[in-house]
């Protein structure tokens, strides 16, 4: 792919994609998917602050692609922005699990944003998504950079999902949907801090919040918008349907911002979907204490 007019020239770069964080769990996961279904002739790397971890993870690479053997490591660590700028600084593409990301994940964009390098995550945390585009979306534009979040299940069925069913709707003309998430798909450690994180940083989400509003353009001539629904029975799903308080709904509403197919009027509410009543007095329960 060529680089677009405006954007740093990162056609000398020694990598095209770098996996960021590729010892985590889901870091793990990633790298062996890039192992087994990566393109002939991809410059990947895999990168992390432990090199015998990472020596390690070559070798379990190895065992699905041969090639692997000579897969390049990369040592970079949140503590050492340096390190992050240079790791930034050699690839066209920066992938990373490294959560929770509020805490561990500001100076890798920001050294993205500098170097004109492509960024993207599996970020779940509103808070982290809403400082991010304060601080860095404007240099960001300036250097061509494409700072990229929220592309694990977080949000990435969800957004999709919502653009396909928006393809099956007339053009022009209000539209409201409703997702409904049934999954038993279990927390890794890492989601599970980055919720616990989230869950306690109400204050500095909400401030976060409002100021992207104060910095965002405003819609001219449309609207999209993303409430929470109530607590309801949802006969067209046969399941009771509880609100999430994901970033999922925010994702949505992004992308109905920036597309005009989304239409004139756009909503959506984000729901998980519960058979059993109750189970769904028990989620409720539990979500209104990670709130208190």
């Amino acid at each position: 792919m060529r680089d677009r007019p405006g954007r740093a020239d990162r056609t000398g770069r020694e990598y095209d994609i770098v996996l960021f964080g590729a010892t985590g769990f889901a870091g793990a996961l990633t790298a062996e998917y890039l192992a087994a279904h990566a393109p002939e002739g991809l410059r990947w790397a895999v990168a992390g602050r432990d090199t015998g971890k990472l020596e390690r993870l070559r070798e379990r690479l190895t065992a699905i692609d041969p090639a692997c053997a000579v897969l390049p490591l990369v040592r970079a660590d949140v503590a050492d922005p340096a390190s992050l700028r240079a790791l930034a600084a050699r690839t066209r593409v920066v992938a990373t699990t490294v959560g929770p990301y509020v805490t561990y994940g500001q100076d890798l964009v920001a050294a993205c944003a500098e170097e004109g390098t492509d960024y993207t995550d599996l970020c779940g945390e509103p808070e982290f998504v809403d400082v991010t585009y304060v601080r860095h979306d404007a240099r960001a534009r300036e250097t061509g950079a494409r700072l990229v979040h929220a592309c694990g299940f977080d949000s990435i069925p969800h957004d999709l999902g919502v653009l396909f069913t928006v393809g099956q709707l007339p053009e022009d003309v209000p539209l409201r949907i409703d997702g409904f998430v049934r999954s038993n798909a279990t927390f890794s450690g890492g989601t599970f801090a980055s919720a616990l994180t989230q869950f306690s940083r109400g204050r500095q989400m909400l401030a976060a919040q409002q100021d992207r509003r104060r910095h965002q353009p405003r819609l001219v001539g449309r609207r999209a918008y993303a409430p929470t629904g109530a607590p309801r029975y949802a006969k067209e799903v046969d399941a009771w349907a509880l609100p999430l308080p994901t970033i999922d709904p925010q994702i949505v509403q992004r992308s109905a911002r920036v597309l005009e197919r989304y239409g004139p009027d756009f909503r959506y509410r984000h729901y998980a979907a519960v058979r059993h009543l109750p189970v769904a007095f028990g989620g409720v329960a539990a979500t209104g204490a990670l709130f208190t």
